[in-house]
């Protein structure tokens, strides 16, 4: 088993099943790790860092085999605009590393965490444990739970902000 991470013991308070998927650290896509763990490119979420109008940052998960389209986004929340936080600004401000940023090892944060509404339509889903290798995949209802998270229209057809991806999605 992999060594005990903060995410994992934050759903375990909440008695929250989860199967932890370890994979190489080299492995910086969650279509990478949709492909090592066996899983669908569609049930791996990648943790995206964003800053919302008034500088302020907010997590939002979005399906590995999909991009952030930010001013629909935007829309949705109301904002005027928003934008990918660099590498820089995610990594000081969580304290982790791409690749390795979780909503689930940043709730004491209480940041806003936003989901693309296309995981509402999923039984489990898979997201970072808070390090690079590890990801966990849990109910989508008990993600939404112990992270407050809010169901939104984050992608979108026609032409995509693609953003850096500030996490692999799981």
């Amino acid at each position: 088993m992999a060594k005990k991470l903060n995410s994992m013991r934050w759903l375990e308070t909440y008695g929250i099943p989860y199967e932890v998927c370890a994979f190489p650290e080299t492995i910086h896509s969650a279509l990478g790790v949709a492909e090592h763990c066996g899983f669908l490119p569609s049930q791996v979420y990648k943790t995206l860092v964003v800053v919302l109008s008034q500088g302020t940052p907010a997590l939002v998960l979005v399906a590995g085999d999909q991009e952030i389209h930010l001013k629909r986004f935007a829309q949705a929340l109301g904002e005027k605009h928003v934008r990918m936080a660099t590498q820089q600004e995610a990594e000081t401000w969580t304290g982790l590393k791409v690749g390795g940023i979780s909503a689930l090892a940043l709730t004491h944060r209480h940041w806003p965490v936003y989901i693309d509404h296309a995981a509402s339509a999923l039984a489990d889903i898979v997201v970072s444990a808070g390090q690079r290798g590890l990801d966990l995949r849990l109910a989508v209802a008990d993600l939404v739970r112990t992270t407050g998270a809010t169901f939104v229209e984050a992608t979108g057809s026609g032409r995509a902000s693609t953003g850096r991806s500030t996490a692999v999605g799981a």
